[in-house]
């Protein structure tokens, strides 16, 4: 009758009657079988036959003891896993889930049992770490006298952003060495926080992820190299309006951000002052789309398109949703994650408004799962249930998220966001200021590669390098090396370009950003 056994269940029954278990088994092994045998017979539930055969493959593998030294008759076994097939309603054998199925699970377990004992100490969310966030907070509030209404109000925390090192120096801890650079540096490049985003910062932490995004070191200056012209300088046929690709448009719609990044593409042209352009200016780009049907999809950014009053942005989306042949919109911000408390009902009310006449995504940018906060969470939340999509677009940065682990708490965290993780880009060659966030492009690949079989599916980004157009990193893409050059080919036209890889010996470097001032 075991011929009407799968093959899974006979090599199981044949392992398990293999005649080479010579060993007997001790009494109390005797006792357990036995006990297991008895609730595998009764009841409607697979469990118990389950258990009985993987403890009865347990002892041959580790013991060498067969079943026939318990006196169980091979044709008893085979009753039970014929019994086991009848109850489950895929009609899975007990072979094919003890012999293959749990194994692969186990084998799979393996992968991520590591990460899951890591993530929580090598990439605390904000979440996790909220208890000393809000210690910063009232520390970083006492300093900056700043009442309930001022903290939890976007122009509060506008106004009471912190631009000058002095400032910053009073509220974290700096070595007077980086205090040095960093007002070395500001002489150049703007530097702003908000004092939400400063509390993300934890003391004593050597390249605090949050710190290094928005402090900027003596590497922005010190890196040599030419700058290339500004970003998309050679792609703007219009005020205002940037354009890579037939189907989308961007528009630049202000110079401001909340907080300035210290990897910003644009971070020799971004706010030096800041301004909310005139509707003549917002109009010539219009004009642009209005008269360019082949344009399906823009994208609203800047600086950050959060930042525009709602007036504006309630105007532009109107705009945008008059024009018959622009079907979606996208607005650009790091907003939520730098001054969540801007994310209220007027302006959820303005983006669901929209939403409802042409699919409106919001896509922002969050680079380590440290920006994610109770506050954040909830405002990239109630966002989610206002619009068509929210996505995210992270820098792979050196430091911050350029770990498996770190990367992959990132992405899970951010999913539970209602954040759907869209592109990794690789840290740009265009700009020498940040040469030292680079990493190389194989470390990226392996990171991204390293999620498929451990995350889940939606929670994986498309790894991106922009040389011209966004370029998926994917290996067939990547068809050759000149010295450090790698040689890409665009998938949607066959071109091939050159792209600088990161330096493998400034990678390599222990003496990084912060880790300088304390050696």
């Amino acid at each position: 009758m075991s011929e009407e056994l799968d093959q899974y269940t006979r090599e199981l029954l044949d392992h398990l009657y293999d005649g080479r278990g010579e060993q007997d088994p001790e009494p109390e092994e005797r006792t357990r079988i036995d006990s297991l045998l008895a609730a595998a017979g009764q009841g409607e539930r697979t469990a118990p036959i389950v258990e009985l055969f993987r403890a009865l493959q347990d002892l041959r593998d580790r013991q060498g003891i067969g079943a026939d030294r318990f006196g169980i008759a091979r044709e008893h076994l085979a009753a039970l896993a014929r019994r086991h097939q009848e109850i489950d309603e895929h009609m899975v054998s007990v072979g094919g889930r003890v012999g293959r199925a749990l194994a692969i699970v186990q084998q799979a377990n393996a992968r991520v049992d590591e990460y899951l004992q890591r993530k929580d100490v090598e990439a605390p969310s904000g979440i996790e770490l909220w208890d000393r966030v809000l210690e910063n907070q009232q520390r970083i509030r006492t300093s900056l006298g700043m009442d309930d209404a001022a903290w939890n109000s976007f122009a509060g925390q506008i106004r009471h952003a912190i631009g000058s090192v002095e400032e910053l120096a009073g509220l974290i801890d700096l070595p007077a060495a980086a205090v040095a650079d960093i007002a070395r540096v500001t002489k150049n490049y703007r530097m702003r926080l908000t004092p939400y985003y400063t509390s993300l910062i934890m003391p004593g932490e050597i390249n605090d992820p949050v710190m290094l995004q928005s402090v900027p070191t003596g590497e922005m200056v010190d890196n040599a190299g030419i700058e290339i012209p500004p970003v998309a300088a050679d792609h703007s046929p219009a005020r205002l309006v940037d354009q890579f690709y037939p189907r989308v448009v961007t528009i630049k719609s202000t110079n401001m951000c909340a907080m300035y990044c210290t990897h910003c593409l644009r971070i020799a042209h971004i706010g030096r002052k800041d301004r909310v352009f005139s509707k003549d200016a917002y109009s010539e780009a219009l004009d642009y789309i209005r008269a360019n049907p082949r344009i399906r999809d823009v994208l609203i950014t800047g600086g950050d398109a959060l930042v525009l009053p709602n007036s504006m942005l309630r105007w532009l989306l109107e705009q945008l949703d008059s024009i018959d042949h622009v079907r979606l919109k996208r607005l650009g911000t790091r907003v939520p994650v730098t001054a969540p408390m801007r994310i209220d009902s007027e302006l959820l009310d303005i983006l669901e408004a929209s939403n409802d006449i042409k699919p409106l995504r919001v896509v922002t940018q969050i680079n380590t799962a440290r920006e994610i906060t109770p506050v954040s969470q909830q405002a990239f939340r109630d966002i989610a249930r206002r619009v068509f999509a929210v996505l995210n677009q992270a820098v792979l940065l050196r430091g911050i998220n350029d770990s498996r682990v770190k990367m992959w708490k990132l992405c899970e965290t951010i999913q539970e966001a209602c954040v759907r993780p869209y592109y990794i880009f690789n840290c740009s060659y265009r700009n020498p200021q940040f040469a030292h966030f680079r990493v190389p492009v194989e470390k990226g690949r392996d990171i991204v590669e390293s999620m498929y079989g451990n995350i889940v599916g939606d929670a994986i980004p498309r790894y991106i390098a922009t040389a011209g157009g966004k370029i998926p990193m994917h290996r067939s893409n990547v068809v050759g090396r000149d010295g450090n050059d790698l040689i890409l080919r665009k998938p949607w036209n066959g071109e091939e370009v050159r792209y600088p890889d990161a330096d493998a010996d400034v990678y390599g470097e222990s003496n990084f950003s912060f880790a300088r001032y304390r050696s």
